[in-house]
C-alpha cells in the first residue's frame, strides 16, 4: 500500500492546482468574451473546452499526490468518508481558496485587468440553485464511482462530465464553493454577483453530501 505524500507536499498539489483550474476558468472566460463578437453560445463553449481540459490535466498530474479535489465539496466529502483527516481537509479547502483567488487574479493581471473587483453578473434563482445541487451531486457521483470501478479514468471522467454540466444545468455548473467565492471576486464572463454566492454555496454542499450518501449503496456495497 502506497504511503499517503506529507501534508504540506498535499497541499502545495492542492493550492497549485486551485491556482491554474480558476486562473483557466476565469483567464479563458475573458478570451472567449473578447473574441466571440458578443455570441454568448461560442463563448460559453470556448470556456467550456478550456475547463474541461484543464480538469483532465490537473487531476492527471497532482491526483497521485493529494487527489487534485481543487473543489472544498469534494474534500469534505472525502473527510466524510475517512479518507482524508478533518483537520488536512481544512488545510485543503485553506489552499483551495487561497490560491484559487491568487489564480482569478492572475487571470486579471494576464488581460490587463483591475485585480480587486467584484462581479456584478446577476446568477439568482431557485432554478439556478437547483442547477447547482445537481452539478455537484453528479461530480460527487462521478468521482466516486470512477475510483471504485475504473480509478484510471478520473481524470477523463471528471473533465467530461464538467464539460457537459457547463451546458446541461441552469447554471453552468460551478459545482465548487471555492471557486464561487474566486468568481464573484471577477466581474468578467465567469463572475457571480457577490449576494448570489450563500445560495450557490449551500445548494453545492447539499448536492455533494446527497451524492455522498447515494454512492454508499450504490458503489460502496458493489
Amino acid at each position: 500500500m502506497t504511503e499517503p505524500s506529507p501534508l504540506t507536499r498535499r497541499v502545495a498539489a492542492e493550492g497549485l492546482g486551485a491556482f491554474f483550474l480558476f486562473a483557466c476558468v476565469i483567464g479563458s472566460g475573458i478570451m472567449a468574451e473578447q473574441l466571440s463578437g458578443g455570441n454568448g453560445a461560442v463563448a460559453l463553449l470556448a470556456n467550456t473546452l478550456a475547463t474541461g481540459a484543464i480538469l483532465f490535466v490537473l487531476i492527471t498530474i497532482f491526483g497521485p499526490i493529494s487527489g487534485a479535489h481543487m473543489n472544498p465539496a469534494v474534500s469534505l466529502v472525502a473527510a466524510s468518508r475517512r479518507e482524508l483527516k478533518w483537520a488536512d481537509a481544512g488545510a485543503y479547502v485553506a489552499a483551495q481558496l487561497l490560491f484559487g483567488i491568487l489564480g482569478a487574479w492572475a487571470a486579471h493581471w494576464m488581460f490587463d485587468l483591475p485585480t480587486l473587483q467584484l462581479s456584478v453578473k446577476p446568477r439568482p434563482g431557485l432554478g439556478r440553485a437547483i442547477g447547482e445541487f445537481i452539478a455537484t451531486f453528479g461530480l460527487i457521483l462521478t468521482i466516486l464511482g470512477t475510483v471504485r470501478f475504473r480509478a484510471s479514468w478520473v481524470p477523463a471522467t471528471v473533465a467530461l462530465y464538467i464539460t457537459a454540466a457547463y451546458w446541461f444545468t441552469s447554471s453552468t455548473s460551478f459545482a465548487n464553493p471555492a471557486i464561487t467565492v474566486a468568481r464573484s471576486l471577477s466581474d468578467t464572463f465567469a463572475g457571480i454577483a457577490p449576494r448570489d454566492v450563500p445560495l450557490f454555496i449551500v445548494a453545492q454542499l447539499a448536492g455533494a453530501g446527497a451524492g455522498a450518501l447515494v454512492a454508499i449503496p450504490l458503489f460502496d456495497r458493489s
